[in-house]
């Protein structure tokens, strides 16, 4: 008899990647999820008869051994074993259906899935193909189980993301694209551990080590960037030049970055800053099942030297000095992933921060985290990974200091409350901020937080891990230097705008019953978001006396002229204040603000209702800021892995236009729309909008009652029964998305009839009586044969607002908005058709635009895409 021998393999790919949530996937291997079955049907050679036994066999990585959990062995078992099971389900003579499972901690990889059969004395082993494991956030025994289905759609499955930038005054939002679903993506990420220096060293360990999610993130933090000659993603760049290489803010998602980097061998990608960084690597964590979001931290502290503070230095005029390390960031963006932490406790499980931003080193390496949030917030900066300079981040103390021209320095102010603020994440399930702030500390300037700080502080001292905390602030010296007798703030006037002055206000006040004589030296700097100066700007000085408890307001403006040709893409100045009593040895206070410029906003406008296989118009509006005209202008408009770049007319000074953008989608979900503007003078001013993709058989349609009134001025003035005035519906009526409605009016007298009125009623729905005149109406010939002359009309109405004005025919009211006519033809049967087209925010089309004053043309281009 011949030996059992599997002959076919159903991996049933809809089923598993269904029931394993893996479906969005595009590989061509079965990939599954730790902890959880897969079904797999085999067909053999001849049927199954006793004496014949059946094992499965699983391998991973490159010396695969039971030893190090990377190999298992496994007979037909019970459903609920321990390890690694295989259970048979309802068969026939010629066929088996297995349920193979995996423990909930197993490494997570590629695997070889192999048959070993058992007939008598002989054994023999079958290659039945590969499969991919992933984390498993719905399994219960998973380190990265999330108990909440909407934190699992958010963290783990959705694939657009937005990251919060600009400064704790002022927040924006900014989109991302992450991809983890698409193709060659999963490929990639299993390679960039497989790149990693940790495999790279001891490649037996690294690959045992892969089921534990708090190494696996470890290892990505390290290879999202290539500091380390490692072969990591992306290079770091934090200057206003990027030469021949890429712009940061040119990115807006992680796809294009991950497959730069795989089809140029590995090279890292120039160039990256924070959010980069972040958006990169959360595309890797959901890909491999990890649930992970990004973190804005605002006023983010850099503690080079580890002594929980932050020291920054101004010459005696307020200008910022480069000679410390330390800096202070206007914002940071960093990742938290969701697990256990069974190496510290349970009371630190939960969320985690991993930041793949090429800051310090760590053990070597240039990689954070993870770190405890819970550890964060109460002060526990001894426990593993890096949680110490995390702690810095959002709660270090900020001295500040004046260089004297002798070279001597002197501490004049320390703030316990700046460093992290507004600590930021994307809602689930929409796009809202939320305020994390409370999850990383107590409320600032409470006693809990100072007494956490105090505890920081003597954990590090206690563990050596900083270099020179003998010079860690001492809380009541800070006190005396935080009370100066004058305080002073900058306000500004107006929001400051990107092509316009910027104007602000000094208020100094005397705290104090004494007389003051203020000097004040006023400098103003362009700066990139790290704070590090790129050019001074403004450099003033003045004075003020300030009587008892007086207020004093100075003004200060800063033309366009002035910054114009040194601010940089993050368009943020600094603006510094040194302040000095005359005559006495009170401390100088030094007064600081970052503007953030705003930039004009990208309007985007999409139809209520877009649905799949069809055709969708999108209206994308832009402007120039600037009092001076702009040239080689550029739209990007990027939805997810396809981009489309239109080249558009240069722009007048603070010239709007607009474009329209036809695209087809060819799938359903949510996706993210993403438009870029650059100029000759500014590049990426961004906007994005969130696009909801309908099935056609989830429209709702609605059902709305319509009445046709006609009332017909007849010149014989003869009372005659009018005819029923037939309408129809041309498009399914669906809420807020406008429809056709076409109406064939007849005559039925053997004269012309003038002064025709149509009126259009609809229900609560319709928010207006619609009332139109439309063109006579010839009369039947004389022979009395009935010949009416109709007149087919079509109109667009809007279930949520109505159109604000209604022509038929030749005659329409004069609006701001274009319209467009078809020529008037004579129809079949004597009807007369007239198709009337509207361009506005209720009928999309693409159509052309009504010139603007101080514009001679704005052509419609024709701009196409499928995605």
């Amino acid at each position: 008899m011949a030996d059992l021998t599997p002959t076919q393999i159903s991996w049933h790919p809809k089923a598993n990647t269904s029931a394993h949530h893996t479906d969005r996937y595009t590989h061509a291997e079965l990939i599954v999820r730790r902890g959880q079955g897969f079904i797999i049907t085999l067909w053999f050679n001849r049927p199954w008869q006793t004496g014949d036994n059946l094992a499965f066999v699983t391998e991973i990585g490159p010396a695969p051994s039971e030893a190090h959990h990377t190999k298992a062995i496994f007979n037909l078992s019970e459903a609920g074993a321990s390890g690694w099971t295989a259970v048979q389900g309802p068969s026939e003579s010629s066929y088996m259906n297995f349920s193979i499972s995996s423990p909930a901690n197993a490494v997570i990889g590629r695997y070889k899935l192999s048959l070993q059969i058992t007939s008598g004395n002989k054994v023999s082993s079958k290659f039945l193909g590969h499969f991919v494991l992933l984390f498993n956030p719905w399994c219960s025994g998973d380190d990265v189980h999330i108990a909440n289905e909407d934190a699992r759609q958010e963290y783990v499955l959705d694939e657009n993301g937005i990251i919060f930038i600009g400064n704790a005054n002022y927040i924006e939002a900014r989109g991302w694209y992450y991809g983890q679903f698409q193709d060659d993506i999963l490929n990639i990420c299993l390679t960039m551990l497989d790149l990693s220096l940790y495999c790279r060293q001891d490649p037996v360990t690294d690959m045992f080590r892969r089921g534990d999610p708090k190494y696996v993130g470890r290892v990505i933090s390290s290879m999202i960037n290539g500091n380390d000659n490692d072969n990591g993603v992306l290079e770091g760049s934090w200057n206003d030049s990027f030469a021949e290489h890429e712009n940061p803010s040119r990115w807006n998602g992680s796809m294009v970055i991950l497959k730069k980097w795989y089809q140029e061998n590995y090279k890292p990608v120039q160039y990256g800053q924070c959010w980069v960084f972040a958006g990169v690597m959360c595309t890797v964590m959901r890909c491999l099942g990890i649930p992970t979001r990004l973190i804005s931290n605002f006023n983010s502290a850099h503690d080079a030297d580890g002594n929980l503070s932050i020291d920054k230095y101004y010459d005696s005029a307020g200008k910022s000095l480069n000679i410390s390390r330390d800096s202070s960031w206007d914002y940071h963006v960093w990742n938290e992933a969701w697990f256990s932490r069974r190496d510290l406790g349970t009371p630190y499980s939960g969320w985690q921060v991993l930041d793949s931003t090429p800051q310090e080193q760590s053990k070597g390496i240039f990689q954070c985290g993870p770190a405890s949030v819970r550890a964060i917030k109460e002060g526990d900066v001894d426990l593993d990974y890096d949680t110490l300079f995390v702690f810095t981040e959002v709660n270090a103390d900020c001295n500040q200091w004046i260089v004297y021209k002798d070279g001597t320095r002197k501490k004049v102010y320390c703030d316990t409350e700046r460093i992290g603020k507004a600590i930021s994440t994307k809602a689930v399930g929409s796009n809202s901020r939320v305020d994390v702030t409370n999850n990383y500390k107590y409320p600032e300037g409470s006693h809990k937080e100072r007494e956490v700080y105090k505890k920081a502080c003597a954990k590090a001292r206690g563990s050596n891990l900083t270099e020179r905390l003998s010079e860690a602030p001492n809380e009541g010296s800070s006190e005396t230097v935080r009370k100066p007798e004058v305080s002073g703030v900058f306000k500004l006037v107006e929001p400051p705008v990107f092509g316009k002055d910027i104007n602000l206000i000094l208020i100094l006040t005397n705290l104090s019953s004494e007389y003051k004589p203020v000097k004040v030296n006023l400098s103003a700097s362009t700066i990139l978001y790290t704070r590090r100066a790129v050019a001074e700007i403004l450099q003033a000085a003045t004075s003020v006396d300030l009587g008892s408890k007086e207020e004093k307001q100075i003004q200060l403006k800063i033309s366009y002229a002035q910054y114009e040709k040194s601010l940089t893409d993050d368009k943020k100045i600094l603006v510094t204040a040194l302040c000095e009593v005359m005559h006495t040895q009170e401390a100088k206070m030094l007064v600081e603000k970052t503007i953030t410029l705003e930039t004009p906003t990208i309007f985007i406008k999409i139809p209520a209702q877009v649905v799949v296989n069809k055709p969708v118009t999108v209206e994308i509006s832009y402007a120039n800021p600037l009092p001076e005209p702009v040239k080689d202008c550029v739209v990007l408009v990027k939805l997810m892995n396809q981009e489309i770049k239109i080249d558009v007319a240069a722009l007048a000074p603070r010239e709007r236009s607009q474009i329209y953008f036809e695209f087809t989608p060819h799938r359903s979900g949510v996706m993210q729309l993403q438009v870029d503007f650059s100029c000759d003078k500014f590049a990426y001013v961004k906007g994005f909008e969130t696009i909801n993709v309908a099935l056609e058989s989830e429209i709702p349609h609605l059902t709305i009652p319509i009445h046709l009134l006609l009332v017909l001025l007849i010149q014989s003035q003869a009372h005659l029964a009018v005819p029923t005035v037939q309408k129809w519906v041309l498009t399914p009526v669906v809420k807020t998305q406008p429809f056709a409605l076409q109406v064939v009016i007849p005559n039925p007298l053997y004269e012309p009839v003038a002064e025709c009125v149509l009126t259009v009623e609809g229900s609560s729905l319709l928010k207006e009586q619609l009332s139109t005149e439309i063109d006579v109406l010839d009369s039947t010939n004389i022979t009395g044969k009935r010949q009416a002359k109709e007149e087919k009309l079509q109109q667009m109405f809007n279930t949520e607002r109505q159109t604000q004005y209604m022509a038929f025919g030749k005659s329409f009211s004069p609006t701001d908005r274009a319209v467009e006519e078809e020529p008037h033809k004579e129809g079949s049967e004597g009807i007369t058709p007239y198709i009337l087209r509207l361009a506005g925010e209720n009928v999309p089309f693409t159509g052309p635009v009504q010139p603007r004053e101080g514009r001679k043309t704005l052509p419609p281009p024709q701009n196409k895409a499928t995605m």
